[in-house]
This record gives C-alpha cells, sequence and structure tokens, in this order.
C-alpha cells in the first residue's frame, strides 16, 4: 500500500464501584431494565448530583497505572446533546480539566513465534477523564428501547495519541490494557457487558508523509476483534476513496459486525457542536497528593515489569512467565507458593499446566475458566507436592494423579500418597528384575541405545514404569537400565 493508516483509539471503561458517579444508586449488570434508577439519575427536577469520591480514586489509580500525571485540580463540565439514552439531555465529564494526563501503555506484538517474544514498544496516551455513561439503547425493527440501568455508571475515557498505525497494533494495545487495568482492579473490563468499549479514530496518509489525513470514528465497538474487523475495513474503505481521487469526509461511522461492514452514522460533531460549560452544581475536585502517594503505594507491579523480573529472578522462559504473569491471581497464587518452598521452575510447570487444565476442564460449558479462589486448591498444597516430588517420595507421573485429587477435595498431598499408595518404589531387587524383563523383551532398543541412541533407553523405561504403576523411582530405573545393558555386552 502507499499509505500508512494512523489510529487513535478512545476506550470507555467502566469503574468498579459499589455506586454510581453522582448518585447513591446501585449498579449491576443483567438487572432487570430501569430498576437501578433514581431522581438524580433521571434528571428529575430539582434533583442535585452528589460525587462519588470512590470513582476519583478509582480513575487516579488508572493514572497512576498508566505513567499519567494527576491533575491538582479536575473540574466538571456538561456536554449538551439531545439523545434518547441521555435522560439530562447532557453528560457530566471532564473537558477541559481532566483528573489525568499523558501517560502511555507498553505493549507486545507477537513475536515469529509463540515461543519468542515479541517486539514492545510504549504507546502515548493524551489523557484520561471522568465522565458518566448513558443508558442502553436497544433498537428493533420498529422500536428503540431505552435501559437507563447503567446511566450514571463512573467512566473512564482514556485517550490515546493518533500512535496506532495497524490493527494488529490496536489489539495489542487493548489486551494490554486490559490486563493492565484487571491487574489493578480497577474494573473486570468484560467488553460483553459493555464494562469496556472502544471508538476508533482512523485516517489515512501517504506513507512518508507527517500530515494527518481526515479521520472517521468507528463508534461503539464492544470486542477486541471487532476492533480489528472495523480498522481493517476502514482502511481499505479509505484507500478506495482516495485512489478514487475523491475526499474522505470526516464522520461517525457504525460497525455492522454481522455484515462485516460499517454505514455512515452522523457527520463528526467538533467540540464546539457540544456548548460544553462548566457545571454549576458541582465544585471543582482538588487532589490531595498524600492521598495520590498512598493510592500510588497500593497499586500491584505491571505485568510485563512481572514478567521481566520472573525471567531475571528465577530463570523462567518466556513461554512459561507469558503465560503465568497475563493473570494476577496466577502469579500470586505461584509467588505465595514460592514463599513456601523455594523451587521457582517446578511451582511454575505445575501451575501454567496441571492447574490450567482442571481449571479449564472443571469450568462449565460455555464459562470462562474457573478462578482459583473459586477453587480448593490453596498454595499450600502444591507447595507440599512440590516438596514430596523432589524428596523423591513420589515420581512426576504419580503427582499428576496426586495433583487432579487435590484439585478436586482439598487434600494434602501425602494424605493421598498414603490412602491410595503411592509411595514410590525404591525396591532396587523388585526393579532390577522388571529391567532384565525389559531388555530381554526389546533388544532393537538395547541395539539402539549402545550404538549412541540415549533416547532409546525410553522404549526399556515404559515397561518398567507400568509394570509398577509409576511407583518405580526414575532415577534408579535409569540407572539400573544403563548398568545392565552394559553388564550384558
Amino acid at each position: 500500500m502507499k499509505y500508512e493508516a494512523v489510529i487513535g483509539l478512545e476506550i470507555h471503561v467502566q469503574l468498579k464501584t459499589k455506586s454510581k458517579m453522582f448518585s447513591s444508586a446501585p449498579y449491576e449488570y443483567g438487572k432487570s431494565p430501569n430498576t437501578l434508577t433514581d431522581a438524580v439519575v433521571l434528571g428529575l427536577p430539582g434533583t442535585l448530583p452528589v460525587l462519588n469520591y470512590e470513582a476519583i480514586e478509582k480513575c487516579a489509580q488508572l493514572g497512576l497505572m498508566l505513567g499519567c500525571s494527576i491533575a491538582k485540580v479536575c473540574k466538571w463540565d456538561r456536554k449538551n446533546y439531545f439523545y434518547p439514552d441521555s435522560p439530562k439531555n447532557y453528560q457530566l465529564t471532564q473537558n477541559e480539566e481532566p483528573l489525568c494526563l499523558g501517560g502511555s501503555v507498553e505493549i507486545e506484538m507477537p513475536g515469529s513465534s509463540r515461543n519468542i517474544e515479541g517486539e514492545h514498544r510504549w504507546v502515548q496516551l493524551n489523557r484520561i477523564h471522568l465522565e458518566e455513561d448513558p443508558g442502553k439503547l436497544t433498537h428493533t425493527a420498529f422500536d428503540s428501547l431505552i435501559d437507563f440501568n447503567r446511566a450514571g455508571v463512573p467512566l473512564a475515557e482514556i485517550v490515546t495519541e493518533p500512535d496506532l498505525f495497524s490493527s494488529e497494533e490496536a489489539v495489542a494495545f487493548l489486551n494490554a490494557l486490559r490486563n493492565l487495568i484487571i491487574y489493578a482492579g480497577i474494573s473486570d473490563c468484560d467488553m460483553e457487558k459493555g464494562q469496556m468499549r472502544c471508538d476508533a479514530n482512523v485516517s489515512l496518509r501517504l506513507k512518508g508523509s507527517d500530515a494527518l489525513g481526515t479521520r472517521t470514528e468507528m463508534k461503539n465497538l464492544n470486542s477486541i476483534s471487532n476492533v480489528k474487523s472495523a480498522i481493517e475495513y476502514e482502511i481499505k474503505r479509505q484507500a478506495k476513496v482516495l485512489d478514487s481521487g475523491e475526499s474522505v469526509v470526516q464522520e461517525t461511522r457504525r460497525w455492522d459486525a454481522t455484515k462485516n461492514a460499517s454505514y455512515s452514522l452522523r457527520s463528526k460533531e467538533e467540540a464546539h457542536d457540544y456548548r460544553y460549560f462548566p457545571d454549576p452544581d458541582l465544585l471543582p475536585v482538588e487532589m490531595d497528593r498524600d492521598r495520590v502517594e498512598v493510592l500510588k503505594e497500593e497499586l500491584p507491579e505491571r505485568p510485563f515489569d512481572r514478567q521481566r523480573r520472573y525471567q531475571k529472578e528465577f530463570s523462567l522462559p518466556y513461554t512459561i512467565t507469558s503465560v503465568l504473569c497475563a493473570n494476577r491471581e496466577l502469579s500470586d497464587f505461584f509467588e505465595s507458593t514460592l514463599g513456601l518452598f523455594d523451587a521457582p521452575k517446578a511451582i511454575a510447570n505445575y501451575i501454567t499446566n496441571d492447574l490450567l487444565r482442571e481449571l479449564s476442564a472443571h469450568s462449565k460449558e460455555g464459562d470462562s475458566a474457573l478462578n482459583i479462589t473459586d477453587t480448593k486448591m490453596k498454595p499450600e498444597l502444591l507447595a507440599e507436592l512440590v516438596e514430596v516430588v523432589e524428596s523423591g517420595l513420589i515420581s512426576k507421573q504419580i503427582a499428576k494423579e496426586v495433583f487432579t485429587e487435590m484439585f478436586l477435595n482439598g487434600k494434602s498431598p501425602k494424605s493421598i500418597i498414603e490412602e491410595k499408595g503411592l509411595s514410590q518404589s525404591n525396591d532396587s531387587g523388585e526393579i532390577e528384575a522388571l529391567c532384565l524383563e525389559a531388555i530381554a523383551s526389546n533388544p532393537k532398543a538395547v541395539s539402539q541405545f549402545l550404538d549412541g541412541n540415549t533416547k532409546a533407553i525410553n522404549a526399556l523405561k515404559g515397561p518398567v514404569m507400568k509394570a509398577t504403576k509409576g511407583k518405580a523411582n526414575p532415577a534408579m530405573l535409569d540407572e539400573l537400565l544403563q548398568k545392565l545393558i552394559q553388564k550384558g555386552q
């Protein structure tokens, strides 16, 4: 292509608070329509907004997590527009003096394979401001239905600079941002529930040019896959317009995922079209600097920082750390277990393989994988399992069976081993007899081993492990087989 795409995103994130931004009305996804409202939310005459300070602090923490500077003072403006989902006919937002300025998000582009770390770079942010969510419109063939349950929910709008240049970068950005927000406990970012939504501003320019082209805004994209598809569609559409000699029109477009196409919604409004003015009912908010420092100290380590630390401190490979650090609960579980028994590689392997397997296997059909906190698995149990394996009490093969039992009933590994008689066999006489039988039954594997193929010995180990039901000590078994093969030459 002779064009370069320039993309800016506006991401709306519902903050995890007990009540709405300017009223005591609660909010919970999935409740019956229009049951979570009050006079303030509905904009009835004589009502006044009351500030939810928890939302202010959550937004400040979001800004701190993303490296923003927190304003000393932020103020509230009315964004005036008439639309059925806005009962007051204006939205309370922060136009002129937002809470958070600047900041950036570290993203990772996929490597050439899943085993290779991709290229990292920082995407620059413009601002993060607080506002209230409008209600939800549901359009049918003949009607538009309004649910005001969502109206007034605290909403943080994260605005990037035009600093993304492909749909793949936009996807990497959204994944990284979502992970950061969930890590900090600021929002669950469930896009299916509307907790995170995205608008994408897309423009094209000739390659090598610094000038920005005319942008269009793709509105209310409710999944990361929709963001990717909508951006790719818009890039092709604008290129076709420019190649035909016409000009791209600045407008807002709506994405139709069923048709994999967009259509024009309205000409793009500018700031003056909204007739912003300071809200007369809300005073500016002065941020206490000592409190800001406390909020900063409460934040967790960023996922990519944690991943780099695990690779450096524990020599864990990228394939393990990329799974472990993508989920705060997994990495917290890892560190809690590591504090009880110092075996980072073994612990990490059990978590990223056995634990994730069990979580997925026991999840309800159609649901995402179970949460660790919803199971009987505890760091103390995993630490004990790793310890008994390292001590030679059971083999790694038997440990898989013990792990599943632990996961299901929460029993300690030692009690499971004792109840089921799973202790590793160190009876050299019994194992030697089985080794001689395996050697006699498989002369081809013996010959291959003697010719230098060391892996051929595995064909001899299998029958012995099967005969002992996995209880043979692997180290003893390996040593005995090699000794007996050499002796039999």
